[in-house]
């Protein structure tokens, strides 16, 4: 190794140890999937929290529920449906079939759709907690990988010393800068999946949080409107 390579990141990589490499490839390709999750993920949840907020707005502002059913039945059919709107679907079906069956009585339909909102909300709870389990694996596990990779090619570099008979700092110090950057990719891949993480739940929290307020308050007016008749 010559001394262009000592400060080379690439020189360091490719000296290093195929076991290193292949912990160093297991953080790089862990790292690129973080990123990639993190910015679906950031864009979902703006997404959903920017359609919670308009979707609301039309809500509360009075407008008559079969209207607001009807304006989403085109989004609903492509496939573009979610958030608290699927929520307040799922139930708004389930009362208007059970009340136009006329078999059930004023429990029953509220039973019905009570629970036809549990499983939309189950549904939009997996959609905003998706991807999030593996950012938190990433964030826990990867400094350890690294430092698993950065031991590793310590040992090799000490094992070497062995076989010479004078051992200086300039003997050493190239294996041990080969094993540090397994270190440092463990890191790299780490910090930005915690702090996506810590982020993101937090924004789940509050998401999941409004979703089951408003499923409250939608079944308090199913509840006034199914026994004003």
């Amino acid at each position: 190794m010559n001394a262009g390579e000592h400060v080379s990141l690439w020189g360091l990589i490719q000296n290093a140890s195929l076991l290193v490499q292949l912990v160093m490839m297991l953080l790089l390709l862990a790292s690129v999937i973080s990123w990639v999750m993190i910015i679906q993920r950031g864009l979902y949840l703006s997404r959903a929290k920017r359609s919670m907020s308009n979707f609301e707005r039309r809500f509360w502002s009075g407008a008559d529920l079969n209207q607001l059913f009807r304006e989403g039945n085109a989004r609903a059919e492509k496939g573009r449906m979610d958030g608290v709107e699927s929520i307040f679907r799922a139930g708004f079906t389930e009362f208007t079939r059970l009340r136009q069956q006329g078999r059930s009585g004023p429990e029953a339909v509220m039973e019905g759709a009570e629970r036809a909102m549990r499983v939309a909300m189950s549904r939009e709870q997996e959609k905003v907690e998706m991807n999030l389990p593996f950012l938190a694996s990433v964030g826990s596990v990867s400094p350890y990988i690294g430092l698993f990779g950065t031991v590793w090619g310590i040992m090799n570099s000490f094992r070497g010393l062995a076989t010479m008979h004078q051992a200086t700092i300039a003997t050493v110090a190239p294996g041990i800068s080969e094993a540090l950057v397994a270190t440092a990719m463990g890191l790299f891949a780490a910090i930005p999946a915690v702090l996506a993480y810590n982020r993101y739940s937090a924004k789940a929290e509050w998401l999941l949080s409004s979703y089951e307020t408003f499923a409250e308050e939608f079944s308090s007016i199913l509840h006034r409107k199914v026994h004003s008749g």
